[in-house]
Order: structure tokens, then sequence, then C-alpha cells
């Protein structure tokens, strides 16, 4: 495994780390701790020392999981966690001090500890990275104790510039894939003037680009993948990275003989990922142990060459980009 400093936060984190949406089933199907036990004690013993969960997966659940394996290793394992997705409805008024306070304090009772490392706003409406209250909440945080690092977590580029304006956000948690390239155009170099982690989430692009799927797939009806394909629950682009899914399977058709070998393609679009050196760690999920030592693997490939990350180019700006860059 290979480490990367995490922005201004100085942590020094596993590029390839592990998002915790699904790691007991919350893809569809009840939780599952033992499952869960095993995925993130699984990443751990892989190098992973970067775990990023919610207070809104599973109800809390993944949290739990993520508590239960911490007091079993010795090894320092960094935990993010986010908060504020539970108000509803969704909305800005519903952004209190006193209610992200609440959402931080019942987190730390979830994984039974005492500090976390970092907490990060959960995707809030965008009115929210303009109001200065909120943003000062988590340094009195820091103040006491309760959090060493704050972040946040962004659906659009536009709430990622303004959020970084805000000097106590060390973080920014952002859709980043092949699917999803317009961060590059101006949010990275701001990033990197600014010393900011950038954290690359839905890499595979909801499983898209694993190249697994085909137009015949069916999924769990509580899967958000059949619920959300068009932001009926949450904003779209968190469900495909918002391609819609006939046009991103033939996308991902057009990927295939560019990476044609023995690693697959899930193995190269998070490879794609770490060829940018802002990205300090990308967190794909794991609903088995399978899929945690394949993304792990990711890792130790080669570079991509100009002319695969000229191909990619091509492909997402004849496919993807005319229906999705700039939505995000």
């Amino acid at each position: 495994m290979k480490y990367r400093l995490l922005g201004k936060t100085g942590l020094k984190v596993s590029e390839i780390s592990l998002g915790t949406w699904q790691v007991g089933g919350g893809w569809g199907g009840a939780f599952d701790e033992k499952a869960a036990h095993r995925i993130i004690n699984s990443a751990i013993d892989q190098g992973v020392n970067f775990l990023d969960t919610a207070d809104v997966y599973d109800n809390g659940a993944s949290e739990k999981a993520v508590g239960r394996v911490l007091k079993e290793r010795s090894e320092e394992i960094y935990v993010a966690s986010k908060c504020g997705r539970q108000i509803s409805p969704h909305v800005s008024e519903g952004y209190t001090p006193e209610a992200l306070r609440a959402y931080v304090e019942a987190s730390l009772k979830n994984m039974q500890l005492e500090s976390l490392d970092l907490i990060q706003l959960h995707c809030p409406p965008s009115e929210v990275y303009y109001r200065d209250e909120i943003f000062e909440l988590f340094d009195r945080l820091i103040g006491e104790g309760k959090i060493r690092h704050f972040g946040v977590s962004v659906e659009k580029v536009s709430e990622a510039m303004q959020a970084i304006k805000y000097p106590n956000v060390s973080t920014v948690q952002i859709i980043f894939n092949m699917f999803r390239q317009k961060p590059l155009e101006m949010f990275f170099a701001e990033a990197k003037k600014n010393n900011i982690g950038i954290i690359a989430r839905v890499p595979l692009a909801s499983g898209l680009l694993t190249g697994k799927m085909d137009s015949s797939i069916t999924f769990d009806k509580n899967d958000h993948r059949d619920f959300n394909r068009n932001g009926e629950a949450f904003d779209k682009g968190e469900t495909f990275s918002g391609v819609d899914f006939e046009l991103g399977l033939k996308a991902v058709e057009e990927l295939k003989p560019v990476f044609a070998g023995n690693a697959t393609l899930a193995s190269w679009a998070l490879r794609w990922i770490l060829m940018f050196e802002q990205v300090s760690t990308v967190i794909p999920g794991a609903s088995k142990v399978e899929q945690v030592e394949s993304n792990v693997n990711a890792g130790q490939l080669s570079p991509l060459s100009s002319d695969q990350m000229e191909k990619v180019k091509d492909v997402y700006n004849a496919y993807i980009k005319p229906t999705v860059h700039h939505l995000w």
C-alpha cells in the first residue's frame, strides 16, 4: 500500500481506502454485521488506514461496525464520518449548529470514540456553504477535542470552490471518476493551492465501471441503483455518477479494449484516479472481501500510458460530457 498526505490535515492515508456505504448490505438487504466485520478487517489487513462512513449509512449500523473493529485493532486507523443527511426535509433551514453538534456527538457514541479524525458535512444544500455560523461550529468542536479535522462532501464543483474559502475546511470529498471529470478543470488546481485533501468517491460510478453489467441486470428495490436513477430520493449524481445507464454501458464497451489484459476494468478505473497527484485517497466501497482485495490491488498496477489517458478522455468527451459535465 502507498500513502499520500491528506492535505493540511498532515495525515498520511492509504491511497486506496474503504468507503462503508454498502459494507454490510446498505445497497439492498439487511445489514450483515459479520460481513461488515470481515470486510473492514480485510481492508486494514491490506494496509488501508482510512475508513469513511456516515451516520445515515444503515441508520448508524455502519458507524457501529467501524467502531467495533477499531476496538480490536492496534494499528492507527483514521476515521472519517459525515453529518447532516438526517435532516428532514433536507433543506438549509434544517442545518443549525445545535442539530449538527448532536449528530457529531451521536457518531462518537456509535463508534465509542472520544474524537473523530475527520467530520464532513454530508452533501448539504448549496445555501449551507454560505452560512458562516455552520462552519464556525466545527472550529468549536475542534477546540473541544471532539473532532481533529473538518471537511465537506459535495455534489457540485461550485460547492467545493465555495467551501474551501473557509480556512477550517481541510478536505473535500467529491465524485471523481472516468465518467465524472469536471473537477479537473478548476477545482484540482485550487485545492492544490490551498493544500486541500481530495477524497475521491463513487470511483466506479456505482459499479458501471466494473465492466460487469449489461442491460439485463436487475437491482434490489432497496438499492439506489434501482430507486434513484432520476434523483427520486437524493441527487441523481450519486447513482451511476448521473450517467444514463444504457449510455454508460455503451461507454464502458469503448473502454474495455483500451484496458484489455489480466487486470479488470474496475482496477484500471481506480488506477486512473490515482494518476492525479491532487487526489489524496480514493474510497471504493465493498460488499465482499474479494472486492476489497481487487480494489487494493489496483494501486499496484503500472501507471496508465499517455495513449490510455487520452482514450479515456475521448470516451468521456464523446459519450458522457454532453449530458453530465454541466450538471455538477
